[in-house]
């Protein structure tokens, strides 16, 4: 079969076609999926150099998140812990996907859909009324945690983004304020968009100063959650900086809640209905042939991408 096999760690040039591996044997309880799309992540990026919370060894096929057909033909949806670019798949757990759903809608919303979904019920615990920062808010978590901020029961909620065509995108998809994340005083920047009160949620994941803004932004008792590291800086917090401002700091990383069924299915199918309905809209930002994986990593790193990324194994 067509997969993206990496041999050695490093950028995007790792990333190499080949056209004969095997395809993979499903154990007892495991499903054969004929991928479909597959998902490309920032955690993808990581993975490629081994600097992900997961440890991976070589050779590696990467790819989190696959969207096919099973052997019987029925649509499915499920989350690897590796393999994904690939024309085959196997995969402990599969998501049946309603005739309503596309493909790259069900990708993003089985990965980015559910990190966004328990970044608000699960993390952070919005309460009604409380102001939301949504950064990244053109990509993919963040394309559907401005849309969801609200129907959640958020009062105000607040995008950053890189580019004006992206902070017009997170004011279409419902944000109420859209700042530049690169604004030389962001922690300023995020107070005025509030009119110049403090914040009470924000979901970050790029880390360093990023994170820092985030986090002397809040208002006594809110709470930043952490999901991602992007900018690939690690930050340290003061527990006298915490106390001071009755602030929380929160982790979160979606493989823990994947361990949990009633922390996957009801919030799975949740998504799905607001998608079916047409209350949620997923932003679908390119399909690339598993051919250019490498170009999808580059434009991805480089920000030139919006929404959820896929690959078409077939091309």
């Amino acid at each position: 079969m067509r997969a993206i096999r990496i041999d050695r760690w490093g950028g995007p040039e790792v990333l190499r076609l080949v056209e004969d591996a095997p395809v993979p044997v499903p154990d007892e309880g495991q499903t054969l999926i004929r991928v479909e799309r597959a998902g490309v992540n920032y955690a993808d990026t990581h993975a490629r150099d081994n600097t992900y919370l997961a440890r991976y060894e070589l050779p590696l096929i990467p790819g989190a998140e696959v969207a096919g057909t099973t052997e019987d033909g029925t649509r499915v949806a499920a989350l690897v812990p590796n393999g994904g670019y690939a024309e085959y798949a196997v995969a402990d757990a599969v998501a049946p996907i309603p005739d309503a759903v596309s493909y790259g809608a069900a990708l993003a919303l089985v990965l980015q859909g559910l990190t966004a979904w328990h970044l608000y019920k699960t993390s952070a615990k919005l309460a009604a009324g409380e102001t939301v920062v949504v950064h990244a808010a053109a990509g993919g978590v963040g394309s559907l945690a401005v849309q969801l901020a609200k129907a959640f029961g958020a009062g105000r909620v607040i995008a950053t983004a890189s580019t004006a065509g992206k902070r017009e995108l997170a004011l279409e998809l419902g944000a109420d304020a859209a700042v530049d994340v690169n604004a030389g005083d962001l922690a300023a920047e995020l107070r005025e968009a509030n009119g110049g009160r403090r914040v009470d949620v924000v979901l970050e994941m790029a880390g360093g100063r990023v994170f820092d803004a985030s986090l002397d932004a809040l208002a006594p008792f809110g709470r930043v959650v952490a999901y991602g590291m992007a900018s690939r800086e690690a930050n340290r917090v003061p527990s006298g900086v915490l106390m001071h401002g009755s602030k929380a700091v929160v982790g979160f990383w979606l493989v823990h809640a994947m361990r949990h069924p009633e922390m996957v299915g009801p919030p799975l199918e949740d998504l799905f209905g607001r998608v079916a309905d047409g209350s949620l809209r997923v932003v679908e930002g390119g399909t690339y042939p598993l051919s250019e994986a490498r170009r999808a990593h580059e434009d991805l790193q480089a920000r030139r991408t919006s929404g959820k990324l896929l690959l078409d194994p077939r091309r």
